[in-house]
């Protein structure tokens, strides 16, 4: 919700500084001539696009709020820049002028800074009055879990709140520094494993702060592998200051550097050509493919009686869970609760123009829709069943990983063929290690190899039935 309002907030300012440029230029105020209320229109929608992929509506808890501001103004400039570009190409740029455009960009800058400072202000005082926060688990000694925990207090603007301090170990220290034996700090003292684990089962907890020390790696193993399906933040933050080793997976929280254990290994700003590129090539495919979209779309409807959509439920990026959007290939019909029975090869429950449909992957032209929705990327990982994630995320090392970047309709996966029914569990460890191959080594020229081997090799394979 509070992403949304911003977006909202920095389109009026956009549109309010070109008022205010209007009326410098001229000298009194006047309203937007046709060309420049177009050219506000047309940048306002640049500006959704560009400024999450620069991080600019990411949790700034925490955060210095300089940083913010920079990728606010950087990011108007680029808006704007690409806003003159495309005058040019349109050859429109002579009805701009280019004193107006000067003013607009000092003045939309000047007013993105001052809402979001303004805002950021709102939102610090709103953690120190208890709102807006985000509860913490701290993994570690005494000493140094009270020093979290004061962190923590001395910051309450971060919006981080302690739950517990956790030790599996023997409580040496209890009681020496004058404190009773369950706290630390006034914070509740666990030694029972069972008990963290059911206060993040049940999302008390969203953060996992890991204070070890470096040479606790089974402990710190043991509990990136109990929650890593559960979606909690966990961080690691060693008793130490100097960690410019780690610098491409430092945070900076309430100015204690913290390594991230389990987070998307893609940042913000390497991302923002995929960002771009996700949004046009699935505007441009939706446009361009059209006719034949109707035309599938009319064959469905005759094929057998039905919706023209097959709709599931999959998990997204972070887990976060969205509606898929296919060609429906199959008869309407009714599985058991609980279960998802993956089609097979001669399968009675498709229909012949679903055969060709998932022969050909036409059936999947309608996730083009999940890409511009932004819900999915055109190269990711393949989003499996929610009743398959159940199964496989036990029984496949690092298979629920998949889901720290947004699925994809094609991937390095499905061109090295691994397409279509995954009957055996070999299958799908093939298909996760070469997904997370791609994770780990993702560039955007990755992407773009990727999408043109699909486009080579065509989207019709063996496997797909």
């Amino acid at each position: 919700m509070l992403s949304v309002l911003s977006r909202i907030i920095d389109i009026a300012m956009a549109a309010l500084g070109a008022l205010i440029a209007a009326g410098l230029h001229e000298g009194r105020f006047v309203w937007l001539n046709d060309m420049q209320t177009f050219a506000v229109a047309f940048n306002g929608v640049l500006a959704i696009v560009f400024f999450p992929a620069l991080g600019i509506y990411q949790s700034w808890r925490g955060k210095p709020v300089r940083e913010l501001l920079w990728r606010v103004a950087i990011g108007w400039l680029i808006v704007e820049g690409t806003g003159i570009l495309m005058s040019f190409s349109l050859h429109r740029a002579d009805e701009l002028s280019r004193l107006w455009l000067a003013y607009w960009a000092v003045a939309t800058i000047a007013l993105l800074i001052a809402t979001k400072t303004l805002v950021y202000a709102i939102l610090r005082q709103l953690r120190r009055e208890g709102f807006n926060f985000k509860t913490v688990a701290i993994v570690g000694g005494r000493q140094y879990g009270r020093f979290l925990v004061e962190q923590m207090r001395r910051r309450p603007d971060a919006g981080f709140r302690p739950v517990c301090v956790f030790n599996e170990e023997t409580d040496e220290d209890a009681g020496h520094d004058g404190e009773p034996a369950g706290t630390v700090a006034g914070v509740p003292f666990e030694q029972d494993f069972a008990k963290l684990t059911a206060l993040v089962k049940r999302r008390a907890i969203r953060e996992l702060w890991l204070a070890l020390p470096i040479s606790q790696e089974r402990t710190i193993h043991k509990l990136v592998t109990e929650f890593q399906h559960d979606f909690v933040n966990i961080r690691f933050i060693p008793d130490v200051r100097s960690l410019s080793l780690f610098n491409h997976v430092v945070v900076d929280l309430l100015g204690v550097p913290a390594i991230n254990l389990a987070a998307s290994p893609i940042t913000d700003m390497r991302i923002l050509p995929k960002f771009v590129f996700d949004r046009l090539f699935a505007l441009g495919a939706l446009l361009a493919l059209s006719p034949l979209m109707v035309v599938i779309a009319l064959m469905v409807k005759l094929s057998s009686p039905g919706p023209v959509f097959f709709r599931q439920k999959r998990k997204g990026l972070d887990g976060n869970e969205f509606e898929i959007y296919k060609f429906r290939s199959m008869k309407v019909h009714a599985e058991k609760t609980g279960t998802v029975t993956q089609a097979t090869k001669n399968d009675s429950r498709v229909t012949p123009v679903g055969r060709f449909l998932r022969r050909t992957s036409l059936d999947e032209l309608p996730q083009f829709i999940n890409v511009l929705k932004g819900e999915m990327s055109v190269v990711g990982p393949r989003p499996h069943a929610l009743q398959h994630d159940d199964i496989y995320k036990d029984l496949v090392r690092g298979y629920m990983h998949r889901y720290r970047i947004k699925p994809g309709i094609t991937g390095w996966a499905q061109i090295n063929g691994y397409r279509g029914e995954t009957d055996r569990i070999e299958k799908m460890m093939g298909r996760v290690k070469l997904d997370l191959y791609y994770m780990q080594h993702w560039t955007f020229w990755l992407d773009i190899k990727i999408v043109a081997l699909t486009l080579w090799k065509g989207f019709a394979g063996s496997n797909a039935y």
